[in-house]
């Protein structure tokens, strides 16, 4: 019998999901594909930074991300400047 998943892999299950499915595919591809490149490697502050921009209007991430708007101090983060330069196609 295999072991349940950890609370850890339950939670990156969760935040894949949401990453995937906000409902704007550019998005989508930068968050979903980010979520999973480095998902694992993610500190406790990086996860809490990124559930934050899940419960952010799909238009306003984006806009942060590639650069279209000023990103607000809150989400100024070191998890904001990685997503800037992710790729998904380099992922």
């Amino acid at each position: 019998m295999a072991a349940p998943p950890s609370s850890d892999e339950h939670r990156l299950s969760r935040l894949r999901f949401r990453a995937w499915r906000r409902g704007f595919s550019e998005l989508d591809l930068i968050m979903g594909g980010f979520v999973d490149a480095h998902g694992r490697g993610l500190s406790e502050t990086d996860l809490i930074a990124f559930e934050a921009l899940l419960h952010e209007q799909d238009q306003d991430v984006y806009g942060w991300i590639v650069g279209q708007e000023p990103v607000p101090t809150p989400y100024d983060t070191p998890l904001m400047a990685r997503l800037k330069t992710f790729s998904p196609t380099t992922a």
